[in-house]
């Protein structure tokens, strides 16, 4: 049982926690690839396109460092290319465009937050309809009273009218809810985390089960 709440409490945390980061991400990198992709003829649009490679790293490696929780084993961090020694300073601020991962990093950005909107609402509305369902005899009645209710959905769909019926069909969907509930979220949490391996790690290598090697991977 431990088991199982720990993978909802992850499963809850990734999909709806992830939301917000990805909107985030998706707006700056939106903004600063049209922004240096405008002016790159120019040159002022380099040093804007390699600061926002850099930010979509940043946000790559907030990714990853969820995504263990996830999927259940340690991921492998690609390699990003470091500038040579004594590089100039401009050679040095271009660096993050330097690695070919940059390309997936800005791509994850951008694909990332419909895949995680899509996640969110099926965390949110399985959440909801969890606790509004098996509460709903706490304040169903409540809402049967209301003028205009006329038995809600168990009334279209003949099940009878009134309050009883009203209470027992929506605290019988709760219990429908509550039941998916963890495969929902499992579902959820693997369709973000899925595409968020396939660009943003190496294959997984058994040798990184022991946490010493798995931070020296991340290195």
């Amino acid at each position: 049982m431990t088991s199982l709440r720990h993978r909802v409490a992850a499963d809850t945390r990734y999909v709806l926690l992830g939301l917000p980061t990805a909107a985030a991400s998706f707006t700056l990198a939106v903004a600063g690839v049209s922004a240096g992709l405008g002016s790159a003829v120019a040159f002022v649009g380099l040093p804007v396109l390699a600061g926002t490679a850099a930010m979509a790293r940043n946000f790559a490696d907030l990714e990853r460092a969820a995504l263990p929780g996830v999927l259940g084993h340690p991921i492998a961090r690609p390699r990003y290319a470091q500038a040579p020694a004594g590089a100039g300073s401009f050679r040095r601020m271009m660096n993050p465009l330097a690695s070919g991962q940059a390309a997936m990093d800005l791509l994850h950005a951008i694909i990332t937050f419909p895949v995680s909107l899509a996640a969110f609402v099926l965390g949110a509305v399985w959440w909801a309809g969890t606790v509004l369902g098996l509460t709903f005899p706490l304040y169903g009645w409540a809402i049967a009273a209301i003028p205009g209710v006329d038995g809600g959905l168990p009334a279209l769909l003949g099940l009878g009218t009134g309050t009883v019926p009203f209470v027992v069909f929506n605290t019988l969907a709760g219990v429908l809810f509550a039941l998916t509930l963890v495969p929902v979220l499992r579902i959820a949490a693997l369709l973000k985390a899925g595409v968020s391996q396939s660009l943003l790690t190496r294959a997984h290598d058994p040798a990184l089960d022991s946490p010493s090697a798995a931070w020296v991977a991340a290195r």
